[in-house]
């Protein structure tokens, strides 16, 4: 490769561009990443603006603010944020009751702000479906850690409900199958080996899973007389 450098001659309307001057900081580098879209609700603005602005530094995104409890489930609804802090105590709709509808749908972890921490309303919280509870008045150091613990425990419970969910259809697709054996066997004549390759095979041909074509096969073989 030759190391000459080109001949300004050759180009004498190219532009003088020192290479030095070239900026290169930012090539490569990728967009800050958000640690999660929040939405917040609190009946008291000064108090709302406080949460807001701790979420902001802390590298959280506050995608919507309510002032009401009806207000922040519409709001969660609308924008599936990934967390809600919200009061307890807002007019129209109160937090604990809020929450209960926002978690009840599985829209997002809810943490709780409240001025009072009787032992009876930690129990409502909870049983709510609240994640974490956090009494004012707070300081970063007492929401932030909240927050992490409530969206952290969210995943664990959604990751869990998912291995659950896939188990289950895991062993109904294997109920399934059998079931579906069988019928090859008693009607078609088929034995196990065989019964399982032509579910398997007739699987891979049209693109359909083996759920779906053992189906087939108890509603139209198993119909039979």
């Amino acid at each position: 490769m030759s190391d000459e450098k080109p001949n300004r001659d050759q180009h004498p309307d190219a532009p003088t561009i020192d290479l030095d001057d070239i900026d290169l900081g930012s090539v490569g580098d990728t967009p800050a990443q958000h640690r999660g879209r929040v939405v917040v609700a609190e009946d008291e603005a000064l108090i709302r603006l406080d949460v807001v602005e701790t979420l902001n530094e802390a590298g959280y995104e506050v995608v919507g603010e309510a002032g009401d409890g009806e207000a922040a489930v519409k709001l969660a609804t609308e924008l599936e944020p990934d967390l809600v802090v919200m009061d307890v105590k807002m007019p129209i709709l109160d937090g604990i009751s809020a929450a209960e509808r926002i978690t009840k749908a599985r829209i997002a972890p809810v943490v709780l702000l409240t001025a009072f921490s009787q032992t009876e309303l930690v129990e409502r919280a909870r049983d709510a479906g609240a994640m974490a509870y956090v009494v004012k008045p707070f300081t970063p150091a007492d929401l932030l850690p909240a927050i992490e613990i409530a969206m952290h425990r969210h995943r664990e419970i959604s990751a869990l409900e998912a291995e659950v969910a896939d188990l289950t259809d895991r062993f109904e697709t294997r109920k399934r199958v059998d079931r579906a054996k069988g019928l090859l066997m008693s009607k078609m004549g088929l034995s196990e080996p065989e019964s399982f390759r032509w579910i398997q095979k007739t699987s891979m041909d049209r693109r359909l899973t083996m759920r779906e074509v053992a189906d087939a096969v108890i509603d139209q073989v198993g119909g039979k007389k």
